[in-house]
């Protein structure tokens, strides 16, 4: 019996992309550091204006360098953290071997990235920050939040018939 790998994810051990019912059915309080976690990142999303639709606004108008700056470390940050996992084999929190497998290219990336863009320049926000958006009372990103949830159903209804 063979099995299909998901290859849409560069980073991955066996058991990243499965789901732990029996995390999900403890109590609220054996989560709280998944819940302390998030409010912290959304608190630094916050604060570094990341989330601020005119911050984005400005970096695709090209008026500011501070998205660019933003995006520019997380770039850096992950290169030194992709060279310390393969130098080091460090393994993952479960104790398995991470994978760094390579990605093959294909115009369809060109498409999404582009499709990405232009929504992400349109609204004024990206996936990442579409929780903290609406937690500092942007309450019109809902209605990204549910075009996001749309188009990624979108894209999974017809995933085998786009270009490849």
């Amino acid at each position: 019996m063979t099995t299909q790998t998901n290859t849409d994810f560069e980073v991955r051990s066996e058991n990243a992309m499965c789901v732990n019912h029996s995390e999900l059915d403890k109590p609220l309080s054996s989560n709280i550091k998944y819940i302390f976690t998030g409010i912290l990142f959304g608190i630094f999303l916050v604060k570094s204006e990341v989330v601020s639709w005119f911050r984005i606004q400005e970096m695709f108008r090209l008026q500011s360098f501070h998205m660019y700056g933003v995006i520019g470390s997380a770039v850096v940050v992950g290169i030194i953290s992709v060279f310390i996992i393969k130098r080091f084999k460090l393994k993952s929190i479960e104790g398995e071997q991470i994978k760094l497998e390579p990605k093959k290219f294909n115009k369809g990336q060109i498409y999404g990235g582009l499709t990405f863009g232009l929504g992400w320049a349109i609204t004024g926000a990206c996936p990442g920050p579409l929780f903290a958006q609406i937690g500092t009372g942007a309450t019109v990103i809902i209605v990204t939040l549910l075009s996001a949830i749309l188009g990624t159903w979108v894209y999974g209804k017809f995933r085998d018939r786009l270009p490849h």
